[in-house]
């Protein structure tokens, strides 16, 4: 396992159900080439089913026995993830520190942003080529990012790191989070990302033998009666 530093603790979590979430998966239902969102990636809010899960996350964490509680809270900087980490904080019973890392915004998708799978392969079918030749891992779009480009930037992140800490980020961080502590190959992260990362879930890492030793990945038990895509 991937050894980092002097982290006690890893959770992670993905912010809850956005509008972009809801307006991505009809746009891909009915086939159009654009998803609809009106905002920049980094403004999108969160829906209503989004706050909701946002709160029961925060009754999940305050359940946790006091040494296992975060003491740091990572947040990436979009509107989303700060929403779902302030409501969530709000039901503890105690105050962590807070800090936007902008290591943990989500990946960027460069010119076909704002396009669904249909509309990359109609309007960009160059680009659909070569994602398929490259591989999902190593593709980049241009003026956006590879998932082994997010990588680089999460190895400085979690080496700063100690003790017990929160992220709350997006699902291509949580993913590749696991890339790093559990050192998974291309082949095998790539068959992890398949299954996609709920909203609000929970992945937890804690330290045992001096490595990081996976908890939980991807834990929605708590979600009860909530929406989670």
């Amino acid at each position: 396992m991937y050894a980092v530093n002097a982290l006690e603790w890893l959770n992670l979590t993905r912010h809850g159900e956005s509008t972009g979430n809801v307006a991505s998966i009809a746009a891909h239902e009915a086939e159009r080439e654009e998803n609809g969102i009106a905002q920049r990636d980094a403004d999108i809010p969160l829906s209503d089913a989004g706050r909701e899960q946002a709160a029961l996350l925060g009754r999940r964490l305050a359940a946790l026995p006091e040494d296992e509680r975060p003491a740091l809270v990572l947040v990436s900087p979009y509107v989303r993830t700060r929403d779902t980490a302030r409501i969530a904080l709000d039901q503890l019973p105690y105050a962590p520190r807070v800090r936007v890392d902008e290591r943990l915004r989500d990946r960027d998708q460069g010119v076909l942003e704002g396009l669904t799978w249909h509309g990359i392969r109609r309007r960009f079918p160059e680009e659909a080529e070569r994602k398929r030749r490259l591989g999902k891992f190593y593709y980049r779009a241009p003026g956006g990012e590879s998932w082994a480009d997010l990588a680089l930037r999460l190895r400085s992140l979690y080496h700063e790191q100690s003790g017990r800490v929160l992220v709350v980020t997006h699902d291509a961080i949580v993913v590749m989070t696991r890339y790093l502590v559990e050192e998974l190959t291309e082949e095998q992260v790539m068959a992890v990302e398949k299954t996609p990362v709920a909203n609000c879930s929970l992945s937890r890492w804690r330290r045992a033998d001096g490595r990081l030793q996976p908890v939980a990945y991807n834990d929605t038990s708590f979600l009860t009666g909530a929406s989670a895509r």
